[in-house]
């Protein structure tokens, strides 16, 4: 059986689909300026590796990852590697994001309804916060059975979390048990030998620090999660003291609306 109708070449030569990119960056007075940038696919020249894009017409608008972030060597969670975790409770931003991942954690008691509205809405694997501060014991040991049934990739535990708490959630749970370390007084070696698989290490400026001393005790072996900072300096630093992946805080709905409605505005003149 052949193909009478001759293929049509045209309609993929033409330049590819165009979107919005949301980044940020740091001004001179250490303030985040949002920024959107219109990007257009263009024809690759006969040596570059190509790669082919599809960008659907009405989600034109995305939140992406600083460039930087893919220098880090990541994490291989059942099966999937990941670099970037989108630190955000933001179901608007979680649909229109590029990050490789969620990190879903937030300062309330953590509840079953937010956790599996976020697990619905992303397309990508989910790391939720069970608790370790107000939220602690059976009732984070429960949580973390409950956001593994939900198809949670990893439970987050925070600072200061028991390290009998940890070593329950490891017993009931085949999923990684990823221990956030504050500082540098929490004791991080303990929390590893309590059951922690992996750490997260949000230390404000500290972090990149933090990261080198950690690396520098447990080895190359134990996973570390790390947030970046503002900057692609800063997340460089941070991927070089030794974190193999890293959160990323975006922007806010409100303040990228609020930069959308100066477009518009500028445009209606």
């Amino acid at each position: 059986m052949t193909n009478e109708e001759k293929f049509n070449s045209d309609r993929f030569e033409q330049p590819g689909p165009s979107y919005q990119a949301v980044t940020t960056e740091i001004t001179e007075d250490n303030e985040q300026r949002i920024i959107l940038t219109d990007v257009v696919s263009e024809q690759p020249e006969k040596k570059e590796k190509y790669i082919p894009e599809f960008q659907a017409e009405l989600k034109t608008r995305i939140v992406e990852m600083p460039d930087a972030i893919y220098k880090a060597s990541g994490v291989k969670i059942l099966g999937k590697r990941i670099k970037s975790l989108l630190f955000t409770t933001d179901v608007a931003i979680i649909k229109n994001s590029n990050a490789q991942s969620v990190i879903a954690v937030y300062p309330f008691t953590p509840q079953l309804t937010i956790m599996q509205s976020i697990v619905d809405v992303a397309s990508v694997p989910v790391f939720l916060g069970v608790g370790g501060g107000t939220t602690t014991g059976q009732r984070s040991v429960d949580l973390a059975f409950q956001a593994e049934q939900m198809g949670a990739y990893g439970v987050i535990v925070n600072a200061p979390m028991k390290k009998e708490v940890i070593t329950e959630i490891n017993k009931r749970i085949d999923i990684p048990v990823i221990a956030t370390i504050a500082s540098d007084k929490d004791d991080y070696i303990t929390k590893l030998n309590a059951g922690a698989d992996m750490l997260n290490v949000s230390a404000g400026a500290n972090t990149a620090a933090l990261v080198k001393q950690i690396r520098g005790e447990v080895g190359p072996m134990v996973p570390i999660i790390a947030t970046g900072g503002p900057t692609e300096e800063s997340i460089e630093e941070t991927i070089e003291a030794g974190a193999n992946a890293i959160t990323f805080t975006p922007p806010t709905s409100a303040e990228i609306f609020a930069e959308v409605m100066v477009n518009y505005r500028s445009q209606s003149n």
